[in-house]
């Protein structure tokens, strides 16, 4: 199969012709027909992530339809169209036996711990446990969008900060993390404000829902800014970037009693933030981590787009080639694009 490589982190990726993968007993390989560009896949070509060996193949926002299966798989077959989260669970670890598959102690994730979807087969692992069908409704390039940046974004807005009609959300960092969730929270009848630097993806914020807006790049202190808007601070405030002052900004400026959730991976000198724990202590604030989406909680996120109440379509910037991801990705830390990149010719 045609896939892109890297030998070296940092280093060049490259269109090779590897060998194609083949489904362990309770897995999967997928024919991909859609597969997104992410930050993370940024992250690991960057040498963020330890899981990862090279050389390697990146890709973990994908869908496609089941080529292979094995032979203890029960639920699906070849011909499936289907989707994935990004984080797989083993399904029998204490994690997963609790439903809570996204922190799974055996995690496997595309693009990561093994070859990913940036090519034209993957193999995906415990299918039965992973794998989600895919409706008629939703073509394979919107499915794309799906596995990581927006269902991280809905639970992270649904499950984590429990967002009701009428709250105040603040997010902080306008790129698919944050545009999802300030589409998702609009949803739910929240009222959204959005935190970025760009002129341009703050008006994209604006479509998407946000009723008021705050340039970090020209404004010197947010968090007083945040409070005025919503008279008092945040109900539910994320770091959608990760970054030390976005996260210190995100937790200091939400109401008493307020919901913290931290999205944005934090890397390098950002790993150990600052946090205001003397706020934290006198506001009873929540400070909450919110890692993916189990595939058994994908049926409501997927009624919503059904029903229309949300669009993912409409973070779409441009379909691109393989060959152009292997240009794009190593830019990904440039932050020039507005909306998600998806892969559709391989």
């Amino acid at each position: 199969m045609r896939a892109a490589v890297f030998e070296t982190f940092q280093g060049p990726i490259t269109i090779q012709t590897v060998a194609d993968p083949t489904p362990r007993e309770h897995g999967v390989v997928v024919k991909v027909t859609a597969t997104g560009l992410c930050r993370s896949d940024w992250h690991g070509w960057m040498g963020h992530d330890p899981d990862i060996r090279l050389p390697h193949v990146p890709g973990h926002e994908l869908a496609g339809v089941i080529e292979a299966v094995g032979k203890g798989v029960r639920k699906f077959k070849i011909g499936d169209r289907v989707t994935v989260p990004f984080v797989c669970g083993c399904g029998s670890c204490p994690q997963c036996s609790s439903g809570n598959h996204q922190v799974c102690d055996r995690q496997s994730q595309p693009g990561f711990t093994h070859w990913g979807s940036f090519a034209e087969y993957v193999a995906l692992d415990y299918a039965d446990t992973n794998l989600v069908l895919l409706p008629e409704e939703i073509n394979d390039v919107t499915a794309a969008t799906l596995g990581c940046r927006f269902i991280t974004s809905f639970r992270a807005i649904v499950e984590q900060g429990k967002v009701a009609k009428g709250q105040f959300v603040a997010v902080h960092g306008c790129g698919g993390v944050g545009l999802s969730a300030i589409m998702i929270a609009t949803a739910l009848g929240a009222q959204v404000i959005a935190i970025d630097i760009n002129k341009d993806t703050l008006a994209i914020a604006r479509e998407m829902g946000a009723i008021a807006l705050v340039n970090a790049s020209n404004n010197a202190d947010v968090i007083s800014e945040v409070k005025a808007i919503t008279k008092g601070g945040a109900h539910v405030s994320i770091d959608a970037l990760g970054s030390q002052n976005t996260c210190y900004n995100s937790i200091a400026n939400l109401r008493k009693r307020g919901k913290h959730i931290q999205v944005g991976l934090m890397t390098g000198d950002h790993q150990h933030p600052n946090t205001p724990m003397d706020l934290v202590v006198a506001n009873e604030l929540e400070i909450l981590g919110s890692h993916g989406m189990q595939a058994h909680k994908y049926p409501e996120m997927l009624k919503m787009i059904r029903d229309g109440q949300l669009h993912p379509e409409k973070l779409i910037e441009k379909t691109i080639s393989l060959e152009e991801a292997t240009k794009a990705l190593p830019r990904m830390g440039n932050f020039e694009h507005k909306g998600i990149m998806v892969i559709t010719s391989f």
